[in-house]
C-alpha cells in the first residue's frame, strides 16, 4: 500500500479544472437516480451454501484480508453507490491456470483501485457514495450465487481475459443485466485472452452482439467529452502490438448493458494514483472515465 502522493490530488485537480466539465453540466442529486432500477428483491440460500462461498472467496483473497474480505461479502446496503467487484473463478486455459493455483485475477488492483477512485467519485458528482478506506473497506465483493447483486446497479470485473463464468452464474448476471444493471469489464489484452472473455458471454448473452462504441455515444459525453480514444495503459506501460477499443452490449431499447475496455487498464490507472512512476495525465482521464460510467448507469 503506497503513502498518499501528489499525483492522487493533482489528477483530481485536472479533473476539476477540465474546460469540459462546467459546473452546469454536473448532476445534481435529484437527476442522479436509478432511471432503470435494478430490483432489490432478495430471497434466501441456504445458511452452509452462503457460508460456504464466502470462506471460498475469502480464501482467493489470502489470510492477510480476509477479515476485511468477509465484511465485502456480507455487507448490507449502505449508500445509494457502493464500488461493486465481481468476484468470478479462473478459466482452466487461462494464464492464472484455474481454481486455487493462486489468487483469483478477480482481485487485480483491489483495494487501491477502489480507493482512489471512489475519493475522484465523492468530489466530482453528487452521488451518495460509499467511501472505501485503504483496506478496501466500504467496497462490496459480489458473487453471482444470490440475489444480493440486485442491490447494486453498477458492476466492475476486472481480467476477465482471466474469468469463467458457469450456466447459473450466466443466467443470473444475464437478468442482473436486463433489469436494468450494468457490468463495466476491464484489463484484457490480445485474442486470447478476448476469446476466454467471450466465451462466459456468450453464456450470458447467446443472443446478442459485441459491437464498437461510436464517438458520438451518450457514454462517452454523458459528463466528460472523452471521444479522444486515447489506450490507457497499465503500470508496466502499453502492451506491444494492442490497440484499444471500447465496445458494447446493447438491451433491445438500445441501453448500454455491458461497457467492454479492451487492450486498456483504467483499473491499474486508478490503483497507481498514488504512484509517482504512473503517468498523472492518464489517471485523471481514467477517473473521467469512470465518472461517466457511473452517471451513465445511474441515469440509464
Amino acid at each position: 500500500m503506497h503513502a498518499p502522493y501528489q499525483a492522487t490530488a493533482e489528477a483530481l485537480d485536472r479533473l476539476d479544472g477540465s474546460p469540459t466539465t462546467p459546473a452546469a453540466k454536473r448532476p445534481s442529486t435529484r437527476a442522479v437516480r436509478y432511471a432503470t432500477a435494478v430490483s432489490r428483491r432478495r430471497t434466501g440460500v441456504t445458511t452452509a451454501v452462503a457460508a460456504f462461498a464466502v470462506a471460498a472467496a475469502c480464501a482467493w483473497l489470502g489470510v492477510a484480508r480476509s477479515q476485511s474480505g468477509t465484511a465485502q461479502l456480507t455487507a448490507p446496503l449502505e449508500a445509494e453507490f457502493h464500488f461493486a467487484r465481481l468476484v468470478y473463478r479462473n478459466s482452466p486455459y487461462s494464464r492464472r491456470g484455474g481454481f486455487g493455483r493462486s489468487r483469483g485475477a478477480w482481485t487485480t488492483d483491489w483495494p487501491d483501485a477502489e480507493y482512489h477512485v471512489m475519493q475522484g467519485i465523492g468530489r466530482f458528482t453528487h452521488i451518495d457514495i460509499a467511501e472505501v478506506d485503504p483496506d478496501g473497506n466500504g467496497g462490496r465483493f459480489i458473487q453471482l450465487i444470490d440475489e444480493r447483486v440486485f442491490d447494486y446497479p453498477w458492476l466492475y470485473a476486472v481480467e476477465v481475459g482471466q474469468w469463467l463464468l458457469d450456466e447459473s452464474e450466466a443466467k443470473l448476471l444475464r437478468e442482473y443485466l436486463d433489469r436494468g444493471g450494468f457490468l463495466m469489464v476491464d484489463d484484457f489484452w490480445g485474442e486470447d485472452e478476448w476469446a476466454i472473455f467471450v466465451d462466459s458471454m456468450r453464456r450470458v448473452f447467446p443472443d446478442k452482439r459485441i459491437e464498437e462504441l461510436g464517438e458520438d455515444h451518450e457514454l462517452l459525453h454523458v459528463l466528460y467529452d472523452l471521444d479522444q480514444r486515447t489506450q490507457i495503459p497499465g503500470i508496466n506501460g502499453q502492451r506491444w502490438g494492442t490497440v484499444p477499443h471500447w465496445r458494447g452490449i446493447f438491451d433491445d431499447d438500445g441501453r448500454l448493458m455491458v461497457a467492454i475496455n479492451f487492450n486498456m487498464d483504467m483499473g491499474d490507472a486508478w490503483e497507481h494514483a498514488d504512484d509517482p512512476r504512473y503517468p498523472e495525465p492518464m489517471t485523471a482521464l481514467a477517473y473521467r472515465f469512470a465518472v461517466n460510467y457511473l452517471i451513465y448507469t445511474m441515469t440509464h
